[in-house]
């Protein structure tokens, strides 16, 4: 059984662990934020200083997560209850996930940083596109399905995972290595490799945060 339903209780409850809950909820929203920021100014250009300035701001990210395990750690050193210890461990475990999502959200950055050019998916491949297309529906999925404890989606979000993410994903990057995509120009082509790769990871760290409302805990950041 999923320990997510004990998590919703302890929101309400105005105690440390309920408070890290609710940072949790915030950083995620913040990672969000930054992620569809981090996709604009790869696909339309923006100046140095604004990618920089965004980059920056994944600082306020590792704020959050060292606020959160503070809490969580002062939580059971003040209570010495472990009665509801699984909840406290999938916190930090989740925690971990989003500061992933931006430290990849940040390699995005990169690409916009030192590609000559913008990078626009449907330029480089159709699959590509795709990819792009899908994570950035998942992420705002995956804030809903935690917003509204709703399984449902959480469960279709992992159903349909490997099928319109991963697959394709592998699929660009193994054909840039072998040669078989070749874009007419060598940087281009790692463009699309790092682009696809940063992509499914980012979808990799949101499956794991989506588990946590379906699976028990021994199970969480796997799909059963």
């Amino acid at each position: 059984m999923s320990v997510f339903k004990d998590i919703v209780k302890l929101w309400g409850s105005g105690d440390l662990l309920s408070q890290a809950w609710g940072e949790s909820y915030k950083m995620m929203v913040l990672s969000n934020e930054i992620f569809n920021q981090a996709i604009k100014y790869l696909r339309d250009g923006e100046n140095e200083e604004t990618i920089r300035a965004l980059k920056k701001r994944d600082a306020e990210i590792n704020v959050y997560q060292k606020d959160v395990r503070r809490k969580v750690v002062t939580h059971y050193a003040v209570s010495q209850d472990v009665d509801d210890l699984p909840n406290g461990l999938v916190l930090l475990n989740m925690v971990v996930d989003i500061e992933r999502v931006g430290d990849y959200t940040k390699n995005i950055l990169d690409l916009a940083l030192n590609h000559p050019n913008t990078i626009k998916s449907e330029k480089f491949s159709d699959d590509l596109r795709q990819v792009e297309l899908e994570v950035i529906s998942r992420f705002s999925k995956t804030l809903e399905a935690i917003h509204t404890q709703d399984e449902d989606v959480a469960r279709n979000l992992m159903a349909t995972y490997k099928e319109t993410l991963t697959g394709i994903s592998d699929s660009i990057v193994c054909s840039c290595l072998s040669g078989e995509i070749t874009l007419g120009d060598e940087s281009k082509t790692v463009a699309l490799a790092l682009y696809a790769r940063y992509l499914k990871r980012i979808g990799a760290h949101l499956k794991n945060i989506t588990t946590v409302l379906v699976n028990p805990f021994d199970a969480v950041g796997y799909i059963q």
